[in-house]
């Protein structure tokens, strides 16, 4: 089944910016070649408040979101470091 992609506001506004050409090369790469292909498969279930969403992990950075129905909706891409707990601030 093939997903479509929609991302959080703050994802495009915040998120990106901050990232290096490579980092947003790879993480676009993982969203294409993954997250749209099998989102259930190539992530991860997360869980306590976080427990609808899930996680790719690309290196140092994670991408949190959602599954529903046939869009994958994008919620956070950051730094391991504080990404849940700016994950937690945008649902």
């Amino acid at each position: 089944m093939k997903y479509g992609v929609r991302y959080h506001p703050h994802v495009l506004s915040k998120d990106l910016p901050k990232l290096n050409q490579d980092i947003k090369a790879g993480i676009k790469k993982a969203i294409e070649e993954r997250i749209l292909v099998a989102p259930a498969e190539y992530g991860l279930p997360l869980r306590k408040t976080l427990k609808r969403y899930w996680k790719l992990r690309g290196g140092d950075y994670r991408v949190v979101y959602r599954i529903n129905e046939d869009v994958i909706v994008i919620f956070c891409i950051r730094h391991r470091k504080d990404v849940y707990a700016v994950a937690e601030g945008r649902q």
